[in-house]
């Protein structure tokens, strides 16, 4: 082997690495929504969590990264740790998949039409196709099938030039005399721990050994233990990734761990027993080919899901046991930037706790027009609480979305987070105007300050009104309902108009001495505030309707609304017989 072989085999290495790395990533941004729908049907059931590891790994072609988005699931509170085991153990049969795709490339006969099957021979035809994606369409969803396409064609040729690299090695000695080393199992298991840590990929791992055999210089017995060691190594990224999580999480990669290192020694000793008492070095010691490890590789992971997965509850209490519990480590990390590995799932993150968010703030602002009727200081404390919560979930949110829009993500996911970041600003100001209803509530109680019942009258009319302006805007945003959306804005204009009418009327009631200065100070306030509340729920209404229609012009959305929509002339006109009669 020349100083070029060696040169060869670290570029095709790169290659094969940097293919499998870009390739994963386009795998989990294209099929997003897909990782979405399955682990949103996520059960305590062990079969349905085994399914759901082995798809989602199957999919995004890595059971490090299945194993980290785990890990973050269970410290946002998405996942208990009992579910978690029951995926990690799929996910270790799911990352088999890349095995048995690069064993094809040895697995078909020398006609032509088999020839054609081999993926070396279509890998071409993918890279152009994926180039001409890649470079000359416009939409991200293909554009990732492309990238797609293109980092299988880059790590097939990756494998091609390790595989002719080390073509000299089966003449080599030493080399040989390397691998028979290696049969030595505690040193077999080392090294494929060792190397699969250092790549942090098991499946790019088992894929080098591959390339390794086409050489004829790795044996049974070499393969055996090292394909054990890559189960153990490929646990280091999700314990990197626990770093910073609650107990529960880090239990969750200690689980990984501990049923890998277990499934590793008790098939490993008797590996060793039945090749003591049964096998000899005619068995052991015959070469493999990339099929032959492939199969190793997945029987291996096979035993170790019909040892554990029954008793998946003692790996759950063994992990916790190696997991001390301390003061406040169960604390739900409410945004998990581990969930930012797979964009999708991330952003319904998001989704969920700008719900939450906006059911605190509409409830919060009900509450504080209740108060202006009748006061009550624990309604009041739950106000404030509620807008402290609205503030921190504002903060939250938007610092994570703009991380999530940093990232590579798709168009669909982009508007998302645009709309979603407009959204929680105007939820944020909702919880602001609660605040502001109750100071002048407060002020109200304070001062002895009553309105009179016409002035009571009006204002009952102008709550109900906002009541229904927050429900319709909030049923528009969480059920993505167009219905409830088109009619916000046509009230919002009822809700002005109710202003200026009241201001009006109090203008009036100053005059005539019924109604004093310090009161009208406490009134102006009210109706501005709730005006603009209307004015929010307009916002929210508008984003929505503008992420369907996707477009981001909000303001000319209304306007085309108000001239041209025979909707909104009818609601108009219904909410005015309503509210200005």
């Amino acid at each position: 082997m020349t100083i070029f072989d060696v040169l060869t085999l670290v570029g095709g290495l790169c290659l094969f690495l940097f293919g499998m790395n870009i390739m994963g990533q386009a795998l989990e941004r294209r099929a997003g929504s897909s990782l979405q729908t399955l682990l949103s049907k996520l059960t305590t059931n062990k079969i349905a969590g085994f399914f759901t590891g082995f798809c989602v790994t199957a999919v995004i072609q890595s059971s490090s990264a299945t194993t980290v988005m785990v890990v973050g699931f269970v410290n946002s509170g998405l996942m208990s740790l009992k579910q978690a085991i029951n995926v990690i153990i799929g996910a270790n049969v799911g990352t088999t998949v890349t095995g048995w795709i690069l064993a094809m490339e040895t697995s078909f006969g020398d006609s032509v039409a088999l020839k054609l099957l081999k993926p070396s021979s279509f890998t071409p035809i993918l890279a152009l196709i994926g180039i001409i994606l890649y470079m000359f369409s416009k939409n991200s969803k293909k554009k990732d099938t492309g990238t797609i396409l293109l980092g299988f064609a880059v790590l097939m040729f990756g494998m091609e030039a390790m595989s002719g690299s080390v073509g000299g090695l089966k003449e080599s000695e030493a080399f040989g005399k390397l691998f028979v080393m290696f049969e030595n199992p505690v040193l077999g298991v080392l090294v494929g721990a060792v190397l699969t840590a250092i790549i942090q990929s098991s499946s790019a791992s088992v894929g080098i050994l591959q390339a390794l055999s086409d050489s004829k210089i790795v044996t049974f017995g070499a393969a055996i233990p090292i394909i054990m060691g890559q189960a153990i190594g490929t646990c280091i990224t999700a314990v990197i990734s626990c770093f910073g999580a609650n107990r529960n999480a880090k239990s969750a990669a200690m689980a990984h761990l501990v049923f890998n290192v277990m499934g590793t020694v008790v098939w490993l000793t008797a590996f060793g027993v039945v090749d003591m008492l049964v096998l000899s070095d005619a068995v052991t010691g015959v070469f493999v080919d990339r099929l032959d490890i492939a199969v190793i590789n997945t029987v291996f992971k096979i035993l170790c899901t019909l040892l554990f997965l029954p008793i998946s509850s003692v790996i759950e209490k063994i992990a916790l046991k190696l997991i001390p519990e301390k003061k406040n480590s169960n604390t739900v990390t409410e945004l998990d930037d581990r969930l930012l590995q797979t964009p999708a799932v991330a952003l319904e993150r998001c989704h969920t706790l700008a719900y939450e968010m906006a059911d605190d703030a509409v409830e919060s602002l009900k509450n504080g027009i209740l108060c202006l009727s009748k006061f009550d200081p624990a309604l009041v404390d739950s106000i404030k609480e509620a807008e402290d919560k609205t503030d921190h979930y504002e903060d939250i949110i938007s610092t994570y979305l703009v991380k999530l829009s940093t990232l590579q993500i798709g168009d669909r996911e982009s508007a998302e987070a645009a709309k979603l970041l407009k959204i929680i600003g105007d939820l944020e100001r909702i919880g602001d105007h609660a605040k502001n209803l109750v100071d002048s509530a407060e002020e109200m109680k304070a001062k002895g300050i009553n309105f009179s019942g016409e002035a009571l009258a009006e204002l009952n009319n102008l709550t109900s009104a906002t009541v229904e302006i927050l429900d319709l805007s909030r049923m528009a945003f969480v059920n993505n309902d167009m219905v409830a959306a088109a009619t916000v804005e046509p009230l919002e204009q009822i809700i002005d108009k109710l202003k200026e009418s009241m201001r009006s009327s109090h203008i009036t009631r100053l005059q005539q001495g019924a109604c004093s200065i310090e009161t009208g100070f406490v009134w102006s306030d009210i109706l501005t505030n709730l005006e603009r509340v209307s004015d929010h729920c307009s916002n929210i209404a508008g984003c929505v309707i503008d992420a369907e229609e996707k477009n981001l012009n909000l303001h000319e959305s209304i306007r085309h609304m108000k001239e041209d929509s025979p909707v909104y002339k009818s609601q108009y006109e219904a909410y005015a017989a309503k509210y200005l009669a």
